[in-house]
């Protein structure tokens, strides 16, 4: 996520506090501070949990597995290729995990005749490290 987010939930976090301190006794007054700071590290630790990698034989996306033996080209996309992609010309049956924080993504295109799913699009920070790993897992490189 971008590192900005973290000084705005802070701050989120101490305005939300002091109006909750304002009925606490003194002795008590740094449990909303504590509070809600573990609140936004653990929201804010949530919202970035979300990893993507090759293991074995297969694509991981968070729960979302993908055996690469029906991967036939990864492709990556730069932020114009993701808009274009998701855009008008998006495929509704389409499986899509992206962040909007992370610019890079790969269009993953299937071959798998028993699934509708034409292709995946996955949001990476290194698109085209994940397009060569999961050539290379599927032996298409």
């Amino acid at each position: 996520m971008p590192w900005w987010w973290w000084p705005v939930g802070f701050l989120t976090a101490g305005v939300a506090a002091a109006e909750l301190g304002m009925g606490v006794s003194e002795e008590l007054s740094w449990l909303p501070y504590a509070i809600t700071g573990l609140v936004v590290v653990a929201g804010l630790l949530w919202l970035g949990r979300l990893r993507v990698a090759v293991r074995g034989s297969e694509l991981l996306v968070d729960d979302a597995r993908l055996p690469v033996r029906f991967v036939t080209d990864a492709i990556p996309l730069d932020v114009n290729g993701r808009r274009e992609l998701l855009g008008v010309s998006a495929d509704p049956m389409a499986f899509v995990v992206v962040r909007p924080w992370v610019a890079g993504a790969v269009q993953i295109v299937l071959d798998d005749p028993d699934d509708p799913t034409p292709y995946w699009v996955v949001s990476s920070r290194r698109p085209q490290r994940l397009a060569s790993a999961l050539l290379a897992a599927a032996g298409r490189e």
